[in-house]
């Protein structure tokens, strides 16, 4: 089975950023909720190695949504640039940036096609998140 490793690099008030990495390669950078207790739609998922599972959300359309995370549902990978577009979520972007006075991802779209391109075939795929 596929592992990606999520490594996360900063958090603060505009959000919890890393870097999405498919085996050594760094490809796609991530936004993330700031932590705050593993609440459903306002916080980051705890560390950890999570089964995630291709989906269709009536949102999003053909994705992937982390499973088996305690106490939380529906966490998806998608499109999106501040924290305020992830709703517990985990973005995906090409270049971090300010956005109307908030830190953020640039180039989501993109992003997003590579790392649905990279799991063409696969309907699960693990992945690691940690401190880097």
């Amino acid at each position: 089975m596929k592992m990606l490793t999520l490594n996360r690099v900063a958090t603060g008030v505009p959000g919890t950023f890393g870097v999405l990495l498919d085996g050594d390669e760094p490809f796609c950078l991530t936004c993330e909720d700031p932590w705050s207790g593993n609440q459903a739609n306002v916080s980051c998922i705890p560390d950890g190695v999570y089964l995630c599972g291709r989906v269709l959300s009536p949102k999003f359309g053909e994705t992937f949504e982390v499973l088996r995370v305690t106490d939380r549902t529906h966490i998806l990978y998608h499109r999106g640039n501040t924290a305020e577009d992830t709703h517990g979520c985990i973005l995906l972007g090409e270049q971090y940036e300010r956005m109307s006075g908030a830190w953020g991802i640039s180039r989501s779209g993109e992003a997003f096609k590579e790392f649905m391109a990279r799991l063409a075939g696969q309907t699960t795929f693990q992945v690691l998140i940690k401190w880097a």
